[in-house]
């Protein structure tokens, strides 16, 4: 499966769209005033479908995952040197990024490829282009993909 990840172009929030290969909308994604970073993600409906929040006081990076407003897991950002690397809690998930921090790898505990996330260059927004293995992964990849938009955000 594979989605399109857009940033929308002027927004006071956070919000991405989220497509298919047809072009069609699967998710749209909406950013809340809130200390730190919170994303709430919805399906074509409008539905909440989950969201992910920012914790502040932490000394890395850490985003908490909710799904049906239940805590599933949380995305760490690890500390490295030069390539970016992100754990999940969730499933025991790795995420290891390029040095340019355009890409990035998520395998599962065993070394299998989850999904791979490559950003697309030459677009006035972050762009990313995400193939995942297994559909049911889809929301899960998403909040990942948040986490490092919003984490790379922080920093800018």
């Amino acid at each position: 499966m594979k989605l399109l990840f857009k940033q929308r172009f002027f927004s006071w929030f956070d919000s991405y769209d989220i497509y298919d290969e047809a072009g069609n909308t699967m998710f749209v994604v909406k950013g809340e005033l809130a200390w730190g970073h919170l994303l709430r993600i919805y399906d074509a409906n409008g539905n909440e479908v989950g969201y992910i929040k920012e914790k502040i006081l932490a000394w890395l990076p850490k985003f908490e995952m909710y799904i049906g407003g239940r805590y599933v897991g949380c995305i760490n950002k690890e500390f490295t040197f030069f390539k970016p690397k992100f754990s999940i809690d969730y499933k025991g998930w790795i995420v290891d990024g390029d040095y340019f921090e355009w890409d990035y790898t998520i395998l599962n505990s065993e070394g299998q490829r989850i999904a791979v996330i490559a950003k697309e260059l030459l677009n006035f927004t972050d762009t990313y282009v995400i193939d995942i293995n297994d559909p049911q992964d889809a929301v899960y990849v998403l909040m990942l993909v948040l986490a490092i938009d919003a984490e790379k955000c922080s920093r800018d």
